[in-house]
């Protein structure tokens, strides 16, 4: 093969592992930062929904002891003179809670003298847990099957039945022991809370929960694994309602990103040390890194296919150049603080040396430029607030607390007034300053849990959480909050000067159970509290409040 020919041939093949060096080393450092934030985003919010569902589990639980602390204090319970109508309410509550498999009341002796739908009536379960604890005091067992009671309730599916236990004494006036109220509450109402909660993530993203019980036996879970022991790393040290979440290896051999959270009870409800763990295949989680990864390492072939062709075709004229070239990406695959050198040959040597100089800043600065995109995205670069795009992502969580708490969203919608005039006389320098200052005041305005957002200009969207019960009436305390630190005056360069503030305000799910709808009939209590007067505070299908 003639010389010519031969250093064509090196030189091409230079060029092409160069690129592909260059496009995989930097590749995968994209790929590790991308596979290392994927797995915060994807641990961190399971370990939030283990804790959701946690939290829900105790909640009900809770609530379950209350309906029957309730009940017991009836007189109809007190005073047992009634059978029947101690039967119709036992069945009034299992129709109600058809969580409840079944409940009775027993006289003193434990032979049950009412129940649900008559089942085990005139049988004694003196020797049951559910009547030994409850005669005491309030009891809450942990998830046992009942052999005999599951033969004589409805069972579709034709699975071991499992039960939650709850009962507790039912006292005289006198002080004496008149029987015990006992119940079972099945163990598929957990099974319907976890399909509640994580149904929709845990189709979407492969994700398997299990409820782990004190024991560490798994009471739920795939259906082959249940009542299996599982021992983790994770579970250990684990303290009452802390959530964490870990890479962790487990029985199978395989490693899985792990959210848990530990069962801590509600209200005077210790709980049952139950423990709700998510995981998903850590193969499973970073593959949306190996599939950038591989965009990445494919561009970086193609762009070594091209610029091998062109060094095989120009490297007779050009072999100097290149060779620079050459030395400057070695010097850089070394280590070294480099760049590729910007030639002043012919136009082909100086846009081939322009093309690679760009390959290499791009992709040192594309896992730069990532972090500061994400942040500078979601922040308004005068005021620090959050801005449009925050407040899509922060309003479907803010939704599922207040689902969670049982409580409502307030959306305010802010507009200055007078800040025009101001902007007109004094400039945008004083404009800018006199916004910076009100957004400091709105935060100082907001409480934990609550959100104020940019919206542009001098629009502002306050979202507060609020509780169920008077939720307009917290809102409007805000309101008017705000209402008054905006009146202030504000000291800026050129002087003091004042502003005023609207606010139009509607609650979700009170107004509308669609938010967007709710947003709409926000703004459109602004434009009633602009246009009639300013300077107050205006909700959906209420009076105003004027604060000048």
């Amino acid at each position: 093969m003639p010389p010519s020919q031969s250093m064509r041939s090196h030189i091409a093949l230079f060029i092409a592992l160069l690129v592909c060096a260059l496009s995989w080393l930097l590749g995968t450092l994209i790929g590790q930062h991308t596979s290392q934030q994927i797995r915060q985003d994807v641990g961190s919010n399971m370990a939030e929904v283990s804790y959701a569902m946690v939290d829900r589990l105790d909640r009900d639980m809770a609530s379950r002891a209350a309906v029957l602390k309730v009940l017991g204090n009836l007189q109809a319970l007190r005073q047992p003179d009634d059978i029947a109508e101690i039967r119709r309410l036992l069945d009034s509550l299992q129709k109600e809670i058809p969580s409840i498999a079944w409940v009775g009341f027993t006289d003193p002796a434990g032979l049950v003298l009412a129940s649900s739908n008559g089942i085990l009536e005139d049988v004694s379960i003196a020797q049951r847990p559910v009547y030994l604890e409850g005669r005491n005091g309030l009891f809450i067992g942990d998830v046992h099957e009942a052999v005999l009671l599951a033969k004589l309730l409805p069972n579709p599916s034709g699975e071991a039945m499992k039960f939650v236990d709850i009962s507790l004494p039912i006292i005289a006036d006198d002080g004496s022991l008149v029987g015990v109220l006992a119940s079972h509450l099945s163990w598929a109402w957990a099974d319907e809370v976890r399909e509640s909660i994580l149904g929709p993530s845990q189709d979407r993203h492969l994700v398997e929960f299990f409820v782990i019980g004190q024991d560490r036996g798994i009471l739920l879970g795939p259906r082959e694994m249940i009542g299996q022991k599982l021992e983790l790393p994770a579970l250990e040290g684990l303290e009452p309602g802390q959530s964490r979440w870990q890479v962790q290896q487990w029985p199978d051999g395989n490693d899985y990103l792990t959210g848990l959270t530990l069962s801590r009870g509600y209200k005077d409800y210790p709980g049952l040390g139950w423990t709700v763990v998510a995981r998903q295949s850590l193969e499973v989680a970073d593959a949306p890194a190996q599939s950038l990864l591989h965009s990445i390492l494919l561009w970086g072939s193609g762009l070594a296919l091209a610029f091998a062709v062109i060094g095989w075709l120009v490297s007779t004229y050009f072999t100097r150049p290149l060779r620079d070239i050459a030395n400057a990406a070695d010097r850089l695959s070394a280590g070294e603080i480099t760049e590729i050198p910007e030639l002043r040959g012919s136009r082909e040597i100086h846009q081939l040396s322009q093309s690679i100089r760009h390959l290499v800043e791009s992709l040192t600065l594309q896992q730069t430029a990532l972090g500061m995109m994400e942040s500078l995205a979601h922040h308004d670069a005068l005021t620090g607030l959050p801005n449009r795009m925050a407040l899509e992502k922060f309003l479907p969580q803010a939704q599922q607390r207040s689902r969670l708490q049982h409580g409502c969203l307030a959306l305010l919608y802010l507009d200055l007034d007078g800040f025009k005039p101001v902007n007109d006389t004094h400039g945008h320098t004083a404009g800018d300053h006199l916004l910076r200052e009100i957004a400091q005041r709105l935060r100082g305005c907001l409480r934990d849990g609550d959100m104020v957002a940019r919206l542009g200009g001098d629009e502002f969207l306050m979202v507060l959480q609020v509780p169920g019960q008077d939720a307009q009436h917290h809102a409007r305390q805000v309101a008017e909050r705000a209402i008054a630190a905006l009146g202030q005056p504000v000291l800026l360069e050129v002087g003091e000067v004042r502003i005023g503030c609207s606010v139009g305000g509607a609650l979700w799910p009170v107004d509308h159970i669609e938010l967007s709808a709710v947003l709409q009939l926000a703004d459109e209590a602004l434009y009633r509290a602009k246009y009639g007067g300013r300077n107050r505070a205006v909700f959906h299908n209420s009076q105003e409040t004027d604060l000048s």
